[in-house]
């Protein structure tokens, strides 16, 4: 069963303790959508089939995608489909862009970063989420994984500022995942053992995550950057 689907069956509490990373996504989709003026643009870069378009009802939503992901989605809603090393728009367009966990399935993230400060407005805020500890998916598409200087590095050559980096849990919410990632290698009847046997670790485990207070083992980085100008 995929993550998406398990998602859907948990209560909620449960799925935001076992599901913290696609929590916390939601959560930091939710506020910077909350801080976005009605009306303005926003581009979703990397937007998949769209999934994060819900939280920007406000405003005027523009995902785009090359659309090689994942053989399975529906891109056909995009509003183009594009490599976000060349985005088809004009400078200073969009009052604000998201880019969720689609850095490390670019070849050039550099000349990204790039395109998306050039299509922001002066002013303009993007939030930016990459994957630090995650297992390969998406394959062959899948080229990077990032540390918080790395994404510093990339976000500051662009001509943009960080506002805040956040690591997404620490030492024991990456390993309560891992557990939970282990049951897929318990096929048919064995599914069961592994479920008992990796199922209570992967609950227990992020319980301790606040003895962690360096993060520095963490799933991902929540980042947002604000291009220089404007108001």
């Amino acid at each position: 069963m995929s993550y998406t689907a398990l998602g859907r069956r948990l209560p909620s509490f449960l799925r935001r303790h076992i599901l913290h990373f696609e929590t916390s996504i939601e959560d930091a989709v939710r506020a910077f959508a909350a801080g976005v003026p009605t009306h303005a643009l926003v581009l979703d870069a990397g937007a998949g089939e769209g999934r994060y378009s819900s939280y920007f009802s406000r405003q005027t939503y523009v995902g785009v995608d090359l659309g090689v992901g994942d053989s399975g989605w529906n891109y056909s809603e995009l509003d183009a489909l594009a490599d976000l090393s060349q985005l088809p728009f004009r400078g200073d367009t969009f009052a604000a862009a998201i880019n969720i966990v689609t850095l490390e399935h670019v070849r050039e993230p550099q000349l990204v970063m790039a395109e998306l400060a050039r299509t922001l407005a002066p002013g303009g805020r993007l939030l930016l989420i990459v994957p630090h500890e995650w297992e390969e998916h998406q394959q062959p598409h899948d080229y990077f994984r990032y540390t918080q200087y790395g994404l510093r590095y990339l976000v500051e050559k662009s001509g943009m500022r960080i506002e805040s980096i956040e690591p997404v849990g620490g030492y024991f919410r990456l390993m309560g995942r891992r557990a939970l990632n282990g049951i897929q290698f318990f096929p048919g009847l064995w599914s069961i053992f592994g479920a008992l046997l990796l199922g209570l670790p992967g609950v227990i485990l992020p319980l301790f995550d606040f003895l962690d207070k360096k993060r520095n083992f963490t799933l991902g980085y929540i980042c947002i950057a604000r291009k220089s100008g404007g108001v």
